[in-house]
C-alpha cells in the first residue's frame, strides 16, 4: 500500500506538507546570515531554490508519493515555494543582512564611542529586575528598548546607518514612553546580538514627539486595568495585567520566579494562546448570535486587531497575532490539516519581513509550542480517547504535553533546567486561563467608561488568579521541580536528541519495556538526591543558614515542631520561602531583621504571607528610608506589629533563648542620610543559646562596631559565628579571637560583585580551629546536637 493510500485511512496523516521546506529554508537562511555571514543566507537559498526548481522538472515520485493526483498537486506546491522563498532569500534577505552586518554603527559599537541617535522606538521600554543589595532597593532600575535609527552622529560626524539598536535606559524618563515616538539620546555604543549595536544611556530622552493615538487609547486602556486590578492583592493584581497584556511592571519577583521553576512563564506573555483564547471567545459569542461563518470570521479577525492594539504592536505581540491567528484560521474554515500551512506561511511572513526573528527565543518557542498543537496534541488526545481516556481530560493533557515536549530543548538550552512540573502545573491551571483572561479584557475594555464594572470583571477573575499563584508556587516548591542542565546549543541539542530516542522507544511495543525500565532506574537515582532528600532537613537541628544568595537568613528551632526564628530574609522573597518550605517551619513568633539593608529585609514579603508571624523586630536604624518604610508598609498590611530591640534585651521560647549584645556604636535613628558602613554598624548583634550551644549572629557589622563590642568587653564566646559583613575583609582578627567558633557560617551569593568571601578572612577562621561553611558552595547549612554540620548540597557530590 502506497504513502498516500496508507494516509487517506488515518485523517490525522494528511497534513499539508507543502511549504514546510519552504520555511525551514527561510528561517535556516536567516538564521545562518546572522550567526555567520550573509553569505550563507545566498547558499542555502540558491540550495533552496534548485531544490525546487528539480522537484518540479522530475517526473518521478516525490517523497515517497506516487504520481497521482495528490502527489502532483504536493510536489508542485512544495516545488513552487521553495523556488519562490530560495530567490527570495538569495536577493532582497541576503541583502539586508548584509547591510546590516556592514552598518557603519556596528564599527563604533566595538570601540565603545559616543554617539548621539535619533530614534523611533519600536516597542514599549521593558523593566530590567536586579535584586536590592546594601541600600539600593530591588526592582527594576533600568529597562531596554528597540528602536529604528533615524540618525546617527559620532563625534559630531553624521553615520549613514538605519539599523536596529537595542537602547538600554534608566527607568526614570523612560518608563512611559511608547512605540511610534521618535526621540534623541545620547549615550554610549556597544557591541549587539540581533542589533547592529547598543546604546546605553544614563540621561532622559530629548526632542521627543508625540505617540500614534492607537498607541495612547491602548495604554489609557491598560492603566485602568492596572488601576482595576487594585482591589485584589498585590500578587493577584500584579498577575492580571501581565496575564493579559505581558505587563509584568506590578507583578512581585517571586511569583516571576515561582512561575518559571513550574513552567508557567508563558502565561507571563502575550502568545499566540492569549489570541487564541480571545479569538475564540469571540467565535462563540458570535454563534451564539447565529452569525454566518464569514461574519464570525470577520468579527474574530478584528477582535484580534484590536488586541493587539491594546498589547502594543510591538514585534513580540505580532508574533504573537500571526501564531494565534494559525489556530483561529483552523476553526473558521473547519479545516484541521490547514493549521500546517498556516503555520508555515507564517514564519516565511514574518522571517521575510523582519530576519532578526531567526535568532529570537520567543520566535522559536511560538513556532515550536504551535507545531507540536498542530502536529502531535491532536494526535495524542484522540489516541487517548480510544483508549477509553474522557475526550475533556485527553485534551487536556495533550496539549500542556506536547508544547513542553516541543519547547524543552530551547528552554533548556536557554536557562540551563528542566521543569519536571511543568505539564502537570500547566495542566491544574489550564482551566482558569481562559476566563481570568477574558475577564481580564473585560475590565480592560471597560475601566475608562465604568470603573466600577471593570473592577466587577475583576473581582470575579480574582479566584482564577489566586489558583494559578497557588499551582505555581506549590509546584515550585516540590523538591526536584527544576533539573539543571547544560546551557547554549549543545545543551538544547542534547535534550532534543533526548527527547527523540524517548518518543523513537515509545513507538514500538518492544521497545516500550526498555523505556519504562531506564525511567524507573533514573526514578530509582533521582527520587533519593533531588526529591526525597535523605537527611534533610536533618533531625534535631538548631539553626540553619539559608542559601539566599548574596543576603543572609538564618533560622534558630525551638523545641515545638513548625515554630522557628527567623534572623533577616534575605534579598529574595522566592529564596527565603523556599528554605523555610525545606524546613518544614510555618510559624515564627519573631523576625528579626538586623539592619535595613535590601540583601537583610528584601525577602520579608514572602515571610509575612506564608507564615504565620508574631511580629517583626528591628534595632535603631531606620535607613535606608525606602526600607524602613517598606518594612512598615509590609507589616501593617499583614496585622503584623513591628517591635523595637536594644542592647541587653533577653528574649525566651522553648529551646531558644536571644540576648541582644549591640549595637553600642551607631544610632541612626535620625532622619537623614548614611553610608553603608554607618549603616552596616547600626546591626543588630545577637546571641542565640540553643540545643547545639551558643550561636553569635552578627549582621554586617564592620571595624568600628566590632572594635566597640571588643572594647565593652561583653561575653562573645560562641560555638558557632555567623561570619560579619557575609566574610568580608573588614573583620578585626581580635573579634574572631574573641568569639573562638568551631563553626563559621558564611552567608554569599556566588560569584558575587564584592569578591566575597575574602581570602585573607577565610585563613584567620581557618587557622582559629573554624570550619567554614559557606551557602555559595554548599547551599542551606544545618548545626544539629553536638555541632555536627549537614549540608543540603555539597560540591563533590550529592546531599549529605
Amino acid at each position: 500500500m502506497s504513502l498516500l493510500n496508507r494516509s487517506m485511512l488515518d485523517p490525522l496523516k494528511m497534513r499539508d506538507w507543502r511549504l514546510v521546506p519552504a520555511a525551514i529554508a527561510v528561517w535556516l537562511a536567516a538564521l545562518l546570515g546572522l550567526l555567520v555571514s550573509w553569505w550563507c543566507t545566498v547558499v542555502i537559498g540558491v540550495l533552496a531554490g534548485s531544490a525546487g526548481a528539480l522537484v518540479l522538472w522530475k517526473r518521478w515520485p516525490a517523497l515517497g508519493l506516487r504520481g497521482d493526483g495528490r502527489g502532483r498537486w504536493l510536489r508542485r506546491g512544495m516545488g513552487w515555494s521553495l523556488l519562490v522563498c530560495g530567490a527570495v532569500s538569495i536577493v532582497p534577505t541576503s541583502w539586508r543582512l548584509k547591510d546590516w552586518e556592514q552598518d557603519p554603527l556596528r564599527f563604533y559599537a566595538d570601540r565603545g564611542e559616543a554617539a548621539h541617535l535619533t530614534v523611533v522606538l519600536s516597542d514599549r521600554p521593558q523593566p530590567i529586575f536586579s535584586a536590592g543589595f546594601g541600600g539600593q532597593q530591588a526592582g527594576a532600575r533600568l529597562a531596554s528598548a528597540s528602536a529604528e535609527v533615524k540618525e546617527a552622529k559620532v563625534d559630531g560626524q553624521s553615520i549613514p546607518s538605519t539599523g536596529a539598536v537595542v537602547l538600554l535606559v534608566p527607568m526614570a524618563g523612560w518608563s512611559s514612553l511608547l512605540p511610534g515616538q521618535q526621540l534623541r539620546a545620547d549615550g554610549t555604543l556597544a557591541p549587539g546580538d540581533s542589533a547592529v549595536a547598543v546604546l546605553r544611556v544614563r540621561g532622559p530622552p530629548t526632542d521627543v514627539t508625540p505617540a500614534p493615538v492607537w498607541q495612547r487609547v491602548a495604554e489609557e486602556m491598560r492603566a485602568g486595568l492596572r488601576q482595576a486590578a487594585g482591589v485584589l492583592s498585590p500578587e493577584s493584581a500584579g498577575l492580571l495585567p501581565a496575564l493579559v497584556v505581558g505587563d509584568t511592571t506590578m507583578l512581585p519577583q517571586r511569583v516571576v520566579e515561582e512561575f518559571r521553576a513550574a513552567g508557567m512563564a508563558h502565561l507571563l506573555a502575550v502568545s499566540g494562546a492569549n489570541l487564541a483564547i480571545v479569538g475564540v471567545a469571540t467565535l462563540l459569542l458570535l454563534r451564539l448570535m447565529r452569525l454566518g461563518p464569514r461574519l464570525c470570521a470577520t468579527g474574530a479577525g478584528l477582535t484580534l486587531v484590536g488586541f493587539v492594539v491594546l498589547a502594543g504592536p510591538e514585534p513580540s505581540v505580532l508574533r504573537a497575532a500571526v501564531m494565534g491567528g494559525v489556530g483561529l484560521l483552523a476553526l473558521v474554515i473547519g479545516r484541521e490539516r490547514a493549521a500546517l500551512p498556516a503555520l508555515a506561511t507564517s514564519v516565511i511572513v514574518l522571517v521575510l519581513h523582519d530576519p532578526m526573528m531567526a535568532t529570537s527565543i520567543g520566535f522559536a518557542l511560538s513556532v515550536l509550542a504551535t507545531g507540536a498543537l498542530v502536529l502531535l496534541a491532536t494526535r495524542w488526545s484522540r489516541s487517548m480517547a480510544d483508549r477509553g481516556v474522557p475526550r475533556m481530560l485527553a485534551e487536556a493533557v495533550a496539549v500542556p504535553a506536547a508544547a513542553h515536549l516541543a519547547t524543552a530543548p530551547v528552554v533548556a538550552g536557554m536557562s540551563g533546567q528542566i521543569s519536571l512540573v511543568a505539564v502537570g502545573a500547566n495542566l491544574l491551571a489550564s482551566a482558569v486561563v481562559a476566563p481570568a483572561t477574558v475577564l481580564g479584557l473585560l475590565a480592560a475594555l471597560a475601566a475608562g467608561l465604568f470603573p466600577w464594572l471593570a473592577e466587577f470583571f475583576v473581582w470575579l477573575a480574582g479566584p482564577e488568579l489566586y489558583w494559578m499563584i497557588q499551582v505555581g508556587r506549590h509546584a515550585a516548591a516540590i523538591p526536584g521541580a527544576v533539573l539543571d542542565w547544560p546551557t547554549g546549543w549543545w545543551g538544547g541539542m542534547l535534550l532534543a536528541v533526548v527527547l527523540t530516542v524517548g518518543v523513537l522507544l515509545l513507538r514500538h511495543r518492544r521497545l516500550r519495556v526498555l523505556a519504562a525500565a531506564m525511567v524507573v532506574g533514573f526514578a530509582v537515582v533521582l527520587v533519593p538526591i533531588r526529591v526525597v532528600a535523605p537527611g534533610w532537613p536533618p533531625s534535631g537541628w538548631s539553626s540553619v543558614a539559608c542559601d539566599v544568595g548574596q543576603g543572609d537568613a538564618v533560622v534558630l528551632a525551638t523545641d515545638e515542631p513548625g515554630r522557628a526564628v527567623l534572623v533577616d530574609t534575605g534579598p529574595d522573597p522566592g529564596a527565603i520561602a523556599g528554605c523555610l518550605n525545606r524546613l518544614g517551619v510555618s510559624r515564627i513568633p519573631l523576625v528579626i531583621l538586623t539592619h535595613l539593608h535590601a540583601d537583610h529585609v528584601g525577602g520579608l514579603p514572602a515571610v509575612l504571607g506564608g507564615n504565620a508571624i508574631g511580629a517583626v523586630a528591628v534595632g535603631s536604624g531606620r535607613l535606608p528610608a525606602w526600607a524602613w518604610r517598606q518594612v512598615q508598609s509590609e507589616a501593617e498590611r499583614s496585622q503584623v506589629p513591628v517591635l523595637w530591640l536594644t542592647a541587653g534585651q533577653r528574649l525566651n521560647w522553648p529551646g531558644l533563648t536571644i540576648e541582644v549584645l549591640g549595637p553600642r556604636y551607631a544610632d541612626t535613628t535620625q532622619e537623614g542620610e548614611a553610608t553603608g558602613t554607618e549603616i552596616n554598624n547600626g546591626s543588630l548583634v545577637l546571641r542565640a543559646t540553643t540545643g547545639s550551644g551558643r550561636v553569635l549572629l552578627t549582621g554586617d557589622v564592620e571595624l568600628a562596631a566590632q572594635a566597640d563590642l571588643l572594647d565593652t568587653r561583653v561575653d562573645l564566646r560562641a560555638d558557632v559565628l555567623k561570619v560579619p559583613h557575609h566574610g568580608s575583609r573588614y573583620i578585626v582578627p581580635e573579634f574572631i579571637d574573641a568569639v573562638r567558633p568551631r563553626v563559621a557560617m558564611i552567608s554569599v551569593g556566588a560569584a558575587n560583585r564584592y569578591g566575597h568571601p575574602n581570602p585573607g578572612t577565610l585563613r584567620r577562621l581557618v587557622a582559629g580551629g573554624a570550619m567554614v561553611l559557606r551557602t555559595d558552595q554548599d547551599g542551606d547549612v544545618a548545626v544539629v546536637g553536638d555541632l555536627t554540620v549537614v549540608r543540603r548540597r555539597d560540591p563533590r557530590g550529592p546531599p549529605k
